[in-house]
This record gives structure tokens, C-alpha cells and sequence, in this order.
């Protein structure tokens, strides 16, 4: 049997075992703060700031970022703590490896292109966040804390997301490929 220190060094975890960490985030995301997790607001909120810098402040007297005030908040820290915590975990476990930027998966696929796998991962990181604002929200705010409190567009929403998720696997790798 497993210790909970020997957990954190595997590789892969059990789906359950991930689920209940959700679970249990979300609920002290609740009781803490009073607000759902989620996250595509924070990459919105990035952009405004950078456009601020660039056009000297111009961007916060656009209504879309009045609405979404450019502040850093909680939602950064969540943001940080996944991207600071998936590279422990890589580091704990043993998986992480500098310079591997095409996975087995893709390659096999399409080749070993780096910049093909970038430039891919990028436009569907773009598409995604026009998505997320368009849908008013990401997985992880739909997926996650709407389908927790019930709400039948986050219900709606995750269906679509399975549905897209499908379409375009199967499009990337058996039609495209």
C-alpha cells in the first residue's frame, strides 16, 4: 500500500483520487473566498494589462475590461499555483525533461517538428481563451464549479466541450494525420 509521500512521486494518478482533490478544492474555494474556481478571466485580465502598458493605460476605458477590472487577484494565485505546481510535480516524480517539446503521441503523427507543435499548440491556446470568453467561461469554471453548483448552461457547456474535445481529436489524428 501507497503512503501519501509516495503518492506525490508517481507519475501518473488515479483519476478518483484527482477527482476528490478537485472536489475538496472547490469546496474551500467556496468557503474561503465565496467564489468558484476558475481561470480564463486571469489570462483576459494578462492581456488587458499588457495592452495597458503598450497603449499607456488605454485598455482599462474599454468596457469589456471596466466589467473585469485589471487587477491581479486570487484567480492569479490559483493560475501560478497550477503552473508552480505541475512543474514540482514533474520534478518530483521524475517525468520532467528539458527539450522535450513534442510528444510521442504527435510525433508519431506528424513528426518531430518543434516549431509545428508550437505553432499548433499556440493557435489552439488562442482559439481556446476566444472560446472561454465567448462561452463566459473555461473548463475549469464551467466544468468545474458550474456543473458543482447545477447550473444548466455549465451543464450545456461541458457536454459541448466533450463533444468538441472528440471531433477534434479525432480530426487531429485520424483525418488530419
Amino acid at each position: 500500500m501507497e503512503t501519501f509521500i509516495s503518492v506525490l512521486t508517481d507519475t501518473f494518478w488515479s483519476p478518483y483520487a484527482a477527482g476528490i482533490g478537485i472536489g475538496i478544492l472547490s469546496w474551500l474555494s467556496f468557503l474561503i473566498s465565496g467564489k468558484p474556481i476558475a481561470t480564463s478571466t486571469t489570462f483576459a485580465r494578462a492581456g488587458g494589462m499588457i495592452e495597458n502598458l503598450i497603449t499607456g493605460g488605454k485598455a482599462e476605458q474599454r468596457p469589456y475590461y471596466k466589467k473585469i477590472k485589471l487587477s491581479i487577484d486570487w484567480q492569479w494565485m490559483l493560475v501560478s499555483g497550477v503552473v508552480l505546481g505541475s512543474f514540482l510535480s514533474a520534478i518530483i516524480s521524475g517525468d520532467f525533461q528539458v527539450g522535450v517539446w513534442v510528444p510521442s503521441l504527435w510525433a508519431s503523427a506528424f513528426g518531430d517538428s518543434t516549431v509545428l507543435r508550437v505553432v499548433v499548440a499556440l493557435a489552439g491556446g488562442i482559439i481556446l481563451g476566444f472560446g472561454a470568453r465567448f462561452g463566459d467561461g473555461c473548463t475549469s469554471g464551467h466544468g468545474i464549479s458550474g456543473t458543482l453548483q447545477l447550473a444548466v448552461s455549465s451543464w450545456v457547456s461541458v457536454i459541448f466541450f466533450f463533444i468538441g474535445g472528440v471531433i477534434a481529436a479525432h480530426l487531429i489524428y485520424f483525418v488530419i494525420a
